[in-house]
């Protein structure tokens, strides 16, 4: 296996095992009421948007980025991170229309976001959208 290859599947590995952090972090399980048959839980709208950014950023090819786009009012963010923090918050992080570092606190069911695969130019890196999940705290015994 070349050294490439050892790269993209190391990279793939690191990949899904942050979509699983961050899908428990948004499906966490609901515990059956006594004499209850347990129901599978639904899917939060956090978790199929989160899922929906992952599907199309995974198959991206070298020459190729997934362009976040979120708006509010006269505001424009080209989302790089998206940090969730807790099952009902977003929090977009990346560079407004002017250049600025900024962030945006959403409620994940507000979340309205435009996603768009783009070519880059020849000599460019392409960005990739960083998914990240709240540490899950260590109860006291």
């Amino acid at each position: 296996m070349a050294f490439g290859n050892i790269g993209k599947v190391i990279a793939g590995q690191a990949l899904e095992a942050t979509k699983k952090n961050v899908m428990d972090a948004i499906t966490g399980p609901e515990a059956p009421k006594p004499g209850e048959k347990p129901q599978p839980a639904p899917e939060s709208i956090g978790g199929i948007i989160l899922g929906q950014i992952q599907a199309m950023q995974r198959p991206l090819k070298e020459d190729q980025e997934l362009v976040v786009l979120f708006y509010t009012g006269s505001e424009s963010l080209r989302v790089t991170e998206i940090f969730v923090p807790n099952v009902q918050v977003f929090v977009f992080a990346g560079v407004d229309s002017q250049g600025n570092v900024t962030r945006a606190v959403v409620p994940a069911d507000r979340a309205q976001i435009v996603c768009k695969i783009m070519k880059i130019a020849p000599e460019a890196r392409p960005v990739r959208v960083t998914i990240l999940s709240a540490r899950p705290k260590a109860e006291s015994a």
